[in-house]
């Protein structure tokens, strides 16, 4: 059922058929309104919050004068009480809508802790502009070129113009089917998101494209040999998102082989040589780190790209079409084993030793990607070579065993 809010008004006029601009008392302000069209939850912590609410508590009369205003989305408004109220019904996000407020949620959250603070907003006024019956896409078009007094952040954007939505409905379903749930941050300021950078909506990007081995090819012409550094495109088109589509299948695979990498260095930082010491570079053993499955958090702080190269080697086990070669159950745990103890464990010691702790540094270093990748490929071709060898013996005590039924008839 649409919901309905009332706004105390001085003034107001019919901008045009689907716009009203109002001048709205501040101490009656509706705070509850949702914030579905804007692009990013207010941070009490920013500039911009602070701005507002100091400017609205030492001087509430010449709010209205200071300030820019504040932009709705209603899917109806009606003047009543004589018009001294403005009616605006709004429809939630289940039933269609894109209602709310599209500009000024910093605004209305410094209008709610100026209130519970007790501050006099009796004579502090503030612009109103509603606009009636917009569309999602209209509403977060207005949103998108509105919210230009802080940086608004690449992945706010995209997830406003819902470019992310492929991937939404991918893990809504993943839920489902799994019985497990994802803490994603999508946009600036979410609230309910941890402000892991591995819960970021990019770092899942990242994983897809570290298993996009038709990109990456390090045995191409291509002059990308491996997504060391990779930079995410600010607009998905529709090209990038089918692409995109195609890899996410191996999603589950890319979070397991992370979950699987950060469980191997607890257990190695656990039990040191030498107790209380960490020869692992990178690795910060006062801090934690929370990976994108609820499930999953550990007592030490990592660079979120950690585990990009170890993912990024798993590409060689995939054909053309993003299909395992190989059975990943069958193989996944023990050349992850393989490349721990074999080269990643031993390089982030020697990174160690060498006193360069920078994690971006590390994961950005060529030379570790070249050598995990390499050392992919020489593992896969043993193990197709042990699979040929199996089947020749199998083939041959067929042979045999069919000659022998052939001789003893011959008897």
């Amino acid at each position: 059922m649409p919901k309905t809010w009332n706004i105390k008004i001085d003034n107001y006029f019919q901008a045009n058929p689907n716009c009203i601009i109002a001048t709205a008392h501040v101490d009656s302000f509706p705070i509850d309104l949702p914030l579905e069209p804007n692009i990013r939850e207010p941070n009490r912590k920013s500039a911009t919050y602070r701005q507002i609410f100091d400017s609205l508590t030492t001087e509430p009369v010449k709010f209205f004068s200071r300030h820019s205003g504040i932009v709705l989305s209603a899917n109806k408004t009606k003047p009543v009480k004589n018009k001294t109220e403005l009616e605006l019904e709004v429809l939630e996000a289940n039933e269609g809508g894109s209602d709310g407020i599209i500009n000024g949620g910093h605004t209305v959250l410094a209008f709610e802790q100026a209130k519970n603070y007790n501050y006099n907003l009796t004579e502090a006024r503030v612009k109103v502009t509603i606009h009636i019956g917009l569309t999602e896409e209209s509403a977060k078009d207005i949103a998108l070129a509105s919210n230009t007094t802080t940086p608004v952040d690449s992945r706010s954007k995209v997830n406003a113009r819902g470019d992310y939505k492929f991937i939404k409905q991918y893990l809504a379903q993943l839920e489902r089917a799994e019985d497990r749930k994802f803490r994603i941050a999508y946009y600036q300021n979410q609230s309910g998101a941890p402000r892991n950078a591995q819960c970021n909506v990019t770092h899942l990007l990242k994983l897809l494209y570290c298993l996009d081995r038709n990109k990456y090819n390090p045995d191409g012409n291509k002059r990308t040999k491996h997504p060391a550094g990779m930079s995410l495109p600010s607009n998905i088109t529709d090209a990038e998102r089918e692409r995109l589509t195609a890899l996410l299948p191996l999603l589950t695979h890319a979070l397991w082989i992370e979950q699987r990498l950060y469980e191997i260095i607890q257990d190695h930082i656990s039990n040191p040589r030498r107790k209380g010491a960490n020869d692992l570079a990178s690795i910060d053993i006062r801090k934690t780190t929370l990976l994108p499955d609820s499930k999953y958090s550990f007592g030490f702080g990592a660079p979120t790209d950690l585990a990009l190269p170890i993912i990024a080697s798993y590409r060689v086990f995939l054909d053309k079409d993003y299909k395992w070669i190989l059975p990943f159950n069958e193989f996944a745990e023990d050349f992850l084993q393989h490349l721990w103890t074999n080269y990643f464990r031993k390089y982030l010691v020697s990174e160690k030793t060498a006193g360069n702790t920078v994690g971006t540094k590390i994961s950005r270093n060529q030379e570790i990607w070249e050598s995990l990748y390499i050392s992919a490929q020489s593992y896969l071709n043993q193990h197709l070579v042990k699979m040929v060898n199996s089947s020749k013996q199998e083939e041959s005590k067929v042979t045999q065993g069919t000659k022998g039924r052939v001789q003893a008839g011959k008897k």
